[in-house]
Formats: C-alpha cells, sequence, structure tokens
C-alpha cells in the first residue's frame, strides 16, 4: 500500500478507470457477440457504436477499430442486411431574442509617422 498522498489519490483514480474501462470493453464485447449471433440493422449499429467508444476512450486503437467497422459490414452484407441510413439530428434554431448593437466608434486617425533624423557618422 502506498505511504505518499499523491500515490495513494492514483490508486484510487486507476481502480476507477479500470472499472470504466472494462464496462467498456465488456459492453463492445457483447455487442460484437450480439452481432455476429444474428446479424440485423439494430446489432450491427449497436456494434459500431460501441467500436466507435471503445477507440474514443483509447481502449481499441484506431486500426483495430476501423479493421473491426469493416468485418462488420463485410458480415452484414453477406448476411443481407440493410444498414440504417444515418439519421441526421434535426436541429432546430431557437430564436434568440437580439442583444442591441453596440454604437461604433469612429476610427482614430493615426497621425503621419515622424521622420528621424539620420544618425550622424
Amino acid at each position: 500500500m502506498p505511504i505518499i498522498k499523491s500515490a495513494k489519490k492514483r490508486v484510487k483514480v486507476s481502480n476507477k478507470a479500470a472499472v470504466r474501462n472494462s464496462k467498456t470493453k465488456r459492453s463492445l464485447k457483447t455487442a460484437l457477440k450480439a452481432f455476429t449471433k444474428s446479424p440485423s440493422s439494430k446489432s450491427h449499429a449497436a456494434a459500431q457504436s460501441n467500436i466507435d467508444k471503445a477507440t474514443k476512450k483509447g481502449l481499441v486503437h484506431k486500426n483495430k477499430a476501423a479493421r473491426l467497422k469493416k468485418q462488420a459490414a463485410a458480415k452484414a452484407k453477406a448476411a443481407g442486411v440493410k444498414q440504417a441510413a444515418k439519421a441526421k439530428k434535426a436541429t432546430v434554431a431557437k430564436a434568440a431574442p437580439k442583444k442591441a448593437a453596440p454604437a461604433k466608434k469612429p476610427a482614430a486617425k493615426k497621425a503621419p509617422a515622424k521622420k528621424k533624423p539620420a544618425a550622424k557618422k
């Protein structure tokens, strides 16, 4: 057991991270197995989502994630699963109350640059 206070904190933080990482890895494995067992557009989307989450958190290398997604897509195509079109989130522009534009000050006129006297030799 560490004696130094910062080392004790590192143990706590690393334990929390280990639990979080194991949950993410477990959900990734579960999603991939569910897709392999019964390929459907819903399970394919879930598998891809979990792959992306694991990659974003740094648990899976980006090249491995790309490989897994490619393999999943190939299995989906072989099984005749049509990929669900990505639904774009409709962003509703909220009417924000307009603020009065601050009055602009006229630009200050620049004085002509003064010439420096030539250095004497």
